[in-house]
């Protein structure tokens, strides 16, 4: 095979990681003919969360890196738990990340005729064999690290006995449990795995690829390697579990492999975050359960979860990159992950007015009957958004918390006798209150000072503080869904008994009422991202209609992890 230049395509000012290093090395080397392709192979078992948003930005991002293809292959080998559901958000979780297979779809199952083939090869060698015990004695017999394992009492069967069973198994003769096909190495082998590991067991569950052609199925450990090897992949990149299996994913390639051509395995890091879990057994477990609104719902880690909370794959990215990959575990701050989210919005939410929690503003010596039309910035980080117009009227609806009777000293909103300037439009003064039967303000009194319309000669007199509004008249009652972490503690996988009673039990709060321009109302698009003057980041729900339209806090306005960068 002809061997390739190596081209690194924007290399980062940081330089590569170690996988992308150890990639370069082989290319320079000429391993593999100089050739590089990597592959994701997720289980369709569950929706994919942000960990595994790193595994696809390496897999994906190296191989663009370097020139090479990256495949996409499910491990579909256990049918038991598989769904076509599964596969279709895991392909669409992928596109949306901004990657794309190409004509490198594959399948585990795809693979099964040779990997059926290649498990009768080991049995003639006198290198698998039938199993009759059941699991608890085979764990049993397998000792422990410092102590040798015991043989299996059918270890030693005729190689035609061995493949007689292995047939029926496949027909269907026997049922499930009953046997498996182990490998047989070395159950003295200081690494557990292999201790003579199971590479076949009897599943009668129809696959939805195959239907009932096969009765046993590949284990991971003799599945992977061999499908790599089938395929063509060069760098198989997976977690630090996966360390000590990497032995007999060697072991099981090289009976198939030869010097031309032989992949490898590297690992790196998972992605840990705060105030999260990413155990798929869990993120199941809260779905099932009615814990949280399906596995798009924003507070979950999952891939869709973040898109439906208005989560950008070009922050996700930005966080990956900021965290790196290394060769130890580390538990990441979700922090970080909004500091990349902010920065990215910043720079591309279009900026709009609402009032979460409104009371009414009266301006008594603004005319009943006069509207005004304000230029709004769309985003003062890009001048090229342009502006649009904002109605101002008599009675405006303002933050409830913007307004105090006896603020502190360093109050610089709106209090008795004091002024503040309304966002684009006219510095106003306090001149008194209405307040109900049980002393709740219901409507806040004003006076404006017509010389100070933003944008005009001579308004450039200053006041401290600026707030912003929306026209009572012309407002938009929208829903607002306040989106907070999803567990109380910062690591729930490390807390001791039912990491259920650790949810946060106001991880979500349903506002509704909230008063929204016109003007926003208008261009609210499902997905489409705004910054709510003040407020925060938030992004137009799937729910939403015409008549009745629903925003997901993405994210607020205030970055922790930026103030704590300035401190260190």
């Amino acid at each position: 095979m002809e061997e390739k230049e190596v081209i690194i395509e924007n290399e980062p000012s940081g330089g590569l990681n170690f996988v992308e290093q150890e990639i370069k090395k082989d290319l320079e080397e000429g391993k593999n003919g100089g050739r590089l392709n990597t592959r994701f192979p997720p289980e369709p078992n569950g929706y994919l969360h942000i960990g595994h948003a790193k595994a696809i930005i390496m897999d994906f991002g190296s191989a663009e890196k370097f020139g090479g293809t990256c495949n996409l292959r499910f491990d579909d080998t256990n049918p038991q738990k598989e769904d076509t559901e599964y596969v279709d958000s895991i392909m669409r979780d992928i596109k949306w990340l901004g990657y794309d297979w190409e004509d490198r779809l594959y399948y585990a199952s795809d693979y099964f005729p040779q990997l059926y083939d290649f498990a009768i090869r080991l049995i003639k060698e006198g290198k698998a064999y039938v199993d009759e015990q059941t699991s608890e004695q085979i764990a049993a017999q397998k000792g422990t690290p410092t102590e040798p394992g015991t043989n299996s009492p059918f270890r030693d069967r005729p190689i035609e006995e061995n493949l007689d069973l292995f047939q029926r198994m496949n027909s269907g003769e026997f049922e499930e449990g009953s046997m498996v096909l182990r490998a047989k190495i070395d159950m003295a082998n200081s690494n557990m795995h292999f201790r003579d590991p199971i590479i076949y067991r009897i599943i009668k569950t129809p696959h939805w690829r195959t239907g009932d052609k096969w009765k046993v199925y590949p284990m991971y450990d003799f599945a992977h390697g061999q499908s790599d090897f089938f395929e063509g992949v060069t760098h198989s990149i997976c977690t630090l579990e996966f360390v000590p299996h990497r032995p007999l994913y060697e072991y099981f390639v090289k009976e198939l492999a030869d010097e031309s051509y032989c992949p490898r395995q590297i690992e790196f890091n998972r992605l840990n975050l705060t105030y999260t879990v990413m155990s798929k057994r869990k993120l199941l477990q809260l779905v099932k359960e009615g814990l949280v609104n399906g596995w798009d719902d924003p507070r979950m880690p999952t891939l869709c979860g973040l898109r439906r909370r208005g989560f950008t794959p070009s922050a996700i990215k930005d966080f990956v990159n900021r965290i790196g990959y290394t060769k130890y575990e580390a538990l990441n701050h979700i922090e970080l992950l909004e500091h990349s989210v902010r920065e990215d919005l910043n720079k591309t939410a279009t900026r709009v007015s609402a009032v979460v929690n409104p009371v009414k503003l009266i301006i008594t010596n603004y005319p009943e009957d006069k509207t005004e039309m304000m230029e709004m910035e769309n985003n003062p980080e890009n001048p090229n958004e342009g502006k649009h117009e904002m109605p101002f009227s008599r009675e405006l609806w303002i933050e409830r918390d913007d307004f105090m009777e006896n603020p502190p000293k360093k109050f610089f909103r709106l209090s008795p006798d004091k002024e503040v300037r309304l966002k684009g439009a006219y510095i106003i003064k306090c001149t008194g209150v209405k307040k109900n039967d049980d002393g709740v303000i219901e409507e806040i009194y004003a006076e404006y000072d017509p010389e100070t319309r933003s944008g005009l000669p001579g308004s450039d007199r200053k006041v401290k503080g600026t707030l912003h509004w929306v026209s009572v008249p012309t407002a938009v009652d929208v829903e607002v869904r306040d989106y907070d972490r999803l567990f109380s503690v910062e690591n729930p996988s490390a807390e001791d008994g039912d990491f259920r009673d650790l949810l946060n039990p106001d991880s979500l709060i349903v506002r509704k009422g909230v008063k929204l321009e016109p003007w926003g109302a208008q261009n609210a698009k499902h997905g489409d991202h705004f910054q709510f003057t003040r407020l925060g980041y938030y992004t137009v729900d799937p729910d939403s209609e015409p008549s009745h339209l629903v925003f997901n806090k993405t994210i607020g306005l205030k970055d922790t992890w930026a103030k704590e960068m300035k401190k260190a």
